[in-house]
């Protein structure tokens, strides 16, 4: 017996859309997401002199993925990017290509030492937490004047539920 119902998203048996809908030809999405990471070994690397350079340039990398950066700011130490992104890249390939690019430009313009650590930490955040998130970002020379990386590092893997094991968390 073959079925008669039509499969939920108004498709016809067949695989086509029905007479005078138009089929969805592009990907959509609307994906945020909060990057951070670190300077290799937690150093304070990304000196006052070149900081702001850094945020812009990281923000270009972004633009360059066709991507939205919404704020980035951090410290001498590590940086925090609140990003809107296209469903096509992954945060694994974001990540990658911000740190290589951003690491080989601060090196070659401000200082051969300068290195980003090893991994990093990714959560997605609503529409509806853009406000805060923007806030804490915007806030960072003041929050680490009362707690460590290593402090808000840890506080996020904890809030998010992220299993982790502190000897495998720093380079």
């Amino acid at each position: 017996m073959q079925p008669t119902a039509l499969a939920v998203g108004g498709c016809a048996l067949d695989g086509q859309p029905r007479r005078g809908e138009r089929s969805l030809s592009h990907t959509s999405g609307n994906i945020l997401l909060h990057f951070i990471f670190s300077t290799l070994g937690r150093r304070c690397l990304i000196g006052p002199e070149f900081r702001d350079d850094l945020f812009a340039y990281l923000g270009g990398i972004v633009r360059e993925m066709h991507g939205t950066a919404l704020i980035i700011n951090g410290t001498g130490d590590h940086v925090h990017m609140l990003l809107r992104v296209r469903p096509v890249h992954s945060s694994a390939e974001i990540a990658r290509v911000v740190k290589t690019n951003s690491s080989r430009w601060v090196r070659e313009k401000w200082s051969s030492e300068f290195a980003w650590q090893t991994g990093y930490a990714v959560f997605s955040v609503s529409e509806s937490s853009v406000a805060a998130v923007t806030k804490y970002i915007a806030g960072q020379e003041e929050h680490h004047k009362k707690h460590s990386f290593q402090e808000e590092f840890v506080a996020f893997l904890k809030k998010n539920h992220v299993e982790y094991d502190e000897k495998y968390i720093w380079d």
